[in-house]
């Protein structure tokens, strides 16, 4: 029944926007209680007023700047997002709540104006409700707008990558007749032999090849954009997406491509690099 308790929730562990949040915060409180005056602050001398108002909102930005910059960097593994949800997140701001309503409370006892009663204290607490509705208020659109982008990032990625995989790639022969366009995303790999180069790419379940009179070097300088594209020795560039298997010994590693059956090699200088990509 209750575990949706235990759903995770991101805590907001940005200083630098808590302390903007906390000043903010705590001039709004100032402002609710100068402007509405609640609990008979009205029927104070204007100066005890301004004491009473100025006075309540310093406990809010003290409680406020403890809870929410103090604790967290003393014990950071408490606030851990990986660990936070949505019941830590209910009980952290209980927990604010009664910091402010007893900080409000006992300055009220010290000033000795009023006799703290029941529905004083009731009227301290609806008080500091103030704040911490704020607080949740500003974090939830924090949190929404942080989910958009990050859709919004996520969804630009996917089109691009669409878009790559889309995209035809043309190679240029020196025997205009041996041109060859290709999708991008069908590349396997590419072979240099001499004076040419050999590409392979995927038709259906089977691999085709075609040979180009240019060199491997103009062919890296076109596919430059595109890195999943991989050059893995001085004679060969590889589609890492369509890796079959890779194996090493003393010599080095060797890359397998379904479908072929010969191997192809990766050089010591390159062998680093690829594993950083795959």
């Amino acid at each position: 029944m209750f575990k949706f308790l235990n759903k995770p929730f991101p805590f907001n562990d940005d200083l630098k926007y808590n302390s903007k949040l906390i000043f903010f915060l705590s001039i709004g409180v100032l402002a609710f209680l100068y402007l509405f005056q609640p609990l008979d602050v009205s029927s104070l001398a204007n100066k005890q007023m301004i004491y009473v108002v100025i006075g309540l909102g310093v406990i809010t930005f003290l409680s406020l700047s403890l809870n929410l910059l103090i604790l967290p960097s003393l014990f950071p593994k408490m606030f851990l997002k990986r660990i936070w949800n949505i019941k830590k997140e209910i009980l952290w701001n209980i927990w604010i709540l009664s910091t402010i309503s007893v900080g409000y409370s006992l300055y009220y006892k010290v000033l000795g104006i009023f006799d703290v009663d029941f529905n004083m204290i009731i009227g301290l607490i609806l008080i500091a409700i103030i704040p911490i509705t704020g607080l949740i208020i500003v974090n939830q659109h924090r949190k929404l707008r942080s989910y958009l982008e990050l859709a919004e990032g996520i969804n630009k990625k996917l089109e691009e990558n669409k878009s790559i995989e889309e995209k035809l790639v043309h190679f240029k022969s020196d025997y205009v007749k041996d041109n060859l366009s290709i999708k991008v995303s069908l590349l396997l790999f590419i072979r240099a032999a001499n004076n040419y180069i050999e590409v392979f790419w995927k038709e259906g379940d089977k691999p085709k090849s075609q040979m180009i009179r240019t060199s491997l070097l103009k062919v890296e300088e076109l596919l430059k954009e595109h890195k999943f594209i991989f050059k893995c020795h001085r004679s060969y560039m590889v589609n890492i997406n369509f890796i079959d298997k890779i194996e090493g010994n003393i010599q080095g590693y060797k890359l397998f491509f379904e479908n072929l059956d010969f191997s192809i090699p990766v050089s010591k200088n390159f062998a680093y690099k690829l594993k950083e990509l795959i």
